[in-house]
């Protein structure tokens, strides 16, 4: 089942298919793929996936992480986002599990992304989990990277230098300082405008930082654990292709009607960058 979309400029499209991630990779050219990002089931006992031992999720994650390699463009790259294997109360983090067959492709891990949230399941035995990590691993040095289109207010914007050459110049970049590795924003709950069935959604903000900073408009951005989409609306956000292909037909589905929505302009989604709501502040500050 495949669905392709037509947007402006036409080479951007939307190439979603309700298959096996290995079956829709086979079909795929070599390194075409700008950005491969997704976040695979983590061996949860999830109603879309079936819980095996660490061993065996291990050699399934390998042959798809393989073909993701594949695919890669040399200049692209590859996220991973994961959150821990709980078992008996023990967790086990997942990209520390993963790290080493991402080593055996020879990538490099540029930087490993804490995305902190405030809401979810608590814990009872131990802290409550409140973070999952995004792994970015790039084939070799020679990568796109955009930092302005990701970059953050700085602190002290009007900030100066009081002494030395550039005395009176501002100190800071006026376009914003390079963002750090630690990201707060919401994830997908009931309230969330972006919610649908999917236990476990993406929220399209956090893909948006990475196709618009590690991506230029016409390239290719792949998910082969789509769900429901949020990789792909937030590729034909900003001008880029999108394919994906997830095993659940009503996610692919929903995944369809989203795509549909937005060239529609009724999408409904988080800005990115919206600042998190805080009661103690008026209007929750925003």
């Amino acid at each position: 089942m495949v669905a392709e979309y037509e947007v402006a400029p036409k080479r951007n499209y939307a190439s979603l298919e309700c298959e096996d991630n290995l079956s829709f990779m086979a079909k795929l050219p070599d390194e075409t793929m700008k950005l491969v990002v997704t976040s695979p089931p983590y061996n949860l006992g999830k109603e879309y996936e079936v819980r095996t031992s660490l061993a065996e999720y291990s050699e399934i994650q390998e042959r798809v992480i393989g073909e993701c390699v594949r695919l890669l463009h040399p200049q692209g790259s590859l996220c991973w986002q994961v959150g821990n294997y709980v078992n008996n109360g023990e967790i086990v983090p997942l990209d520390v599990i993963l790290y080493p067959i991402f080593a055996r492709h020879g990538l490099k891990l540029r930087n490993r992304i804490v995305w902190h949230f405030g809401h979810g399941m608590h814990a009872t035995n131990r802290l409550s989990g409140r973070y999952e990590t995004i792994n970015w691993w790039t084939k070799g040095d020679d990568y796109t990277w955009n930092l302005d289109p990701v970059r953050v207010p700085s602190k002290y914007p009007g900030k100066r230098h009081f002494k030395g050459p550039n005395v009176g110049r501002l100190s800071g970049n006026p376009k914003g300082k390079n963002p750090t590795d630690v990201w707060e924003f919401p994830n997908v709950k009931n309230n969330h405008p972006e919610k649908t069935i999917h236990p476990c959604q993406f929220p399209v903000e956090l893909v948006e930082r990475l196709v618009l900073s590690m991506t230029n408009e016409g390239d290719a951005v792949l998910d082969p654990y789509m769900g429901v989409g949020s990789s792909a609306v937030a590729a034909l956000m900003h001008g880029r292709d999108a394919y994906g292909c997830d095993i659940v037909l009503e996610y692919v589905e929903i995944a369809h009607e989203r795509v549909q929505q937005f060239h529609e302009g009724t999408l409904r989604t988080r800005p990115m960058g919206k600042p998190i709501y805080d009661p103690s502040l008026p209007n929750g500050g925003h």
